[in-house]
């Protein structure tokens, strides 16, 4: 009996390569495909297919609650599929019910697999990754406050981070002077490297 999947993309020509890639099984069914998370709900609670993978990119928090009602709908499973997580959003994921995250550098039988233990019921994600994200409950920090560092930690400026959590240049310096107050650090630079130190980004 073959698996029914459902791609969410908001990528066009990502969305297509996806769907092709899956196509190529035998096993695998894509039953449809949308190109934002809200569609992507709104096709899950009609069709119910058993797995639906939902493209996502940085820290989009919407994107991700999405993807915790998708697993919460009686039949259906989600699966992130992403250039990259963090360990916050490992968190964010794994406790809020997501079955699994799988990186896009991972080879399409890597993929497949975690595919088919998905819709098996398991709960698929890369053991040291969860193991990091989940033994730093300590963490005083929010997951916004861990997301607008992250930015930080990549060399992004306050108007490069602001424009990608679609917050205001002001609202992100606050975020920041509040990490730093939290961590008790000299300033941000400090602040990153006291959670670098920790494991928390």
């Amino acid at each position: 009996m073959g698996i029914n999947v459902m791609v969410s993309d908001d990528v066009h020509l990502s969305r297509f390569a996806l769907t092709a890639l899956l196509e190529q099984s035998d096993e695998v069914h894509v039953v449809g495909s949308s190109d934002t998370s809200v569609d992507a709900l709104e096709l899950a609670e009609l069709h119910r297919p058993d797995v639906v993978i939902v493209s996502f990119e940085g820290a989009d928090d919407g994107v991700m609650a999405v993807a915790e009602k998708v697993a919460a709908l009686p039949g259906c499973r989600s699966l992130l599929l992403a250039t990259a997580f963090t360990r916050s959003v490992v968190r964010q994921a794994f406790t809020g019910g997501v079955n699994g995250m799988v990186r896009r550098s991972a080879p399409p039988r890597r993929f497949f697999d975690a595919i088919h233990r998905v819709h098996q019921g398991e709960r698929v994600f890369d053991a040291e990754l969860t193991v990091a994200a989940l033994g730093n409950e300590n963490c005083p920090l929010t997951l916004r406050e861990l997301s607008v560092l992250e930015y930080v930690a990549r060399g992004d400026a306050v108007v490069e981070i602001a424009a990608r959590l679609h917050l205001s240049e002001g609202t992100v310096r606050n975020y920041l002077s509040s990490v730093v107050a939290k961590l008790g650090a000299r300033n941000r630079i400090d602040a990153l490297r006291i959670a670098r130190a920790s494991y928390w980004i």
